[in-house]
């Protein structure tokens, strides 16, 4: 019984160092992608998940919100005020009027190309700190 609750607490004492891990790379992801780009980490996921796409191909709501792991409301909100910024582009689906795309626009493009190598440069940073001894 005591081995199991050693193995246990140390999953637990585990779990917390990779949050804190975790934790500490997103706020030097939004405070580097802030200052240098205007963007946080979370528009930047967003522009990465549209860029993905490749060319003119839109996501659906629904599908972008699963991909960059935000509820539907929180995406609304950030899709919004990307759009507003026009980084990117809402259009309703033919088939479905229900049914919101999402498309990069060349302006957010232009915005993701220049801040993608900031956020490689933190997580390589983030990746070094993780692996040393």
């Amino acid at each position: 019984m005591a081995r199991r609750r050693d193995l246990d607490d140390e999953l637990a004492r585990s779990w917390h160092e990779l949050m804190g891990q975790y934790h500490r790379t997103v706020c030097a992801l939004d405070r580097e992608l802030e200052s240098q780009h205007g963007i946080s980490g979370s528009d930047f996921e967003v522009l990465q998940q549209l860029y993905d796409a490749g060319g003119d191909c839109s996501l659906r709501m629904n599908d972008l919100a699963k991909s960059v792991h935000l509820t539907q409301s929180a995406l609304s909100r950030l899709v919004a005020r990307l759009e507003k910024d026009g980084l990117i582009r809402r259009t309703m689906c033919e088939d479905d009027r229900r049914s919101v795309f999402t498309t990069i626009t060349p302006a957010g493009k232009t915005v993701f190309e220049s801040a993608r190598p900031t956020q490689r440069a933190v997580l390589r940073d983030a990746a070094a700190v993780t692996s040393a001894p």
